[in-house]
């Protein structure tokens, strides 16, 4: 009987230490670019009040951007945002100019459910691809998943696929999260080479 046990017991061990192997190999690659407790790595422009709060970086007024030092070409950045629902903020990828990041100079992923022209709200690539579901992000976290490899880049918003389309504008830059208006919250920002 103890001799079973013992068996038994190993074999749920094993089990553990196997799942647990997994799901490091699964996670290998990931680069943690911002994890709750500080700002290192980020380069602020502009003069939004950027502050570390309740493990994530928020932002209620000025205007500006927190942007990576470091260029990215093909990737997947993965990350949580929370806005109020007159918000407008994005993420910039691929971007030309890290001392002046724009709509025109880089990929906006968009978060602005209240956009005027909503061809490229929440969850569209701006002047690029528009949604193809609408979701609204106010009032809640929300995940985006941004791949970018070669000229074809795909957004997931929430776990549904939002884009999949191909352009040759921009090729590789840093990436920006920007404070437009409204309260901004951003955590968790993960990103991975391809």
């Amino acid at each position: 009987m103890r001799r079973a046990l013992r068996t038994l017991l190993s074999l749920v061990v094993v089990g553990i230490i196997a799942a647990y192997t997994a799901g490091l190999s699964a996670q290998s690659g990931w680069t943690t670019l911002f994890d709750g407790s500080t700002l290192d790595g980020w380069n602020p422009i502009g003069d939004a009040n950027w502050e570390l709060a309740d493990g994530a970086v928020q932002a209620d007024s000025g205007s500006g951007f927190l942007v990576t030092p470091r260029s990215y070409g093909d990737f997947e950045l993965t990350l949580e945002f929370w806005v109020d629902e007159p918000a407008n903020s994005g993420i910039f990828i691929r971007c030309a100019d890290a001392q002046s990041v724009n709509d025109r100079n880089s990929y906006e992923v968009n978060i602005y459910d209240t956009r005027a022209d909503q061809t490229y709200r929440t969850g569209g690539i701006v002047h690029i691809a528009s949604p193809s579901s609408v979701i609204n992000a106010g009032g809640q976290w929300n995940s985006y998943e941004i791949t970018a490899r070669g000229d074809r880049l795909q957004v997931t918003l929430n776990g549904t696929q939002v884009v999949d389309v191909r352009d040759t504008q921009f090729s590789d830059g840093p990436i920006a999260l920007q404070y437009g208006a409204g309260v901004v919250k951003f955590r968790n920002v993960r990103i991975r080479t391809l």
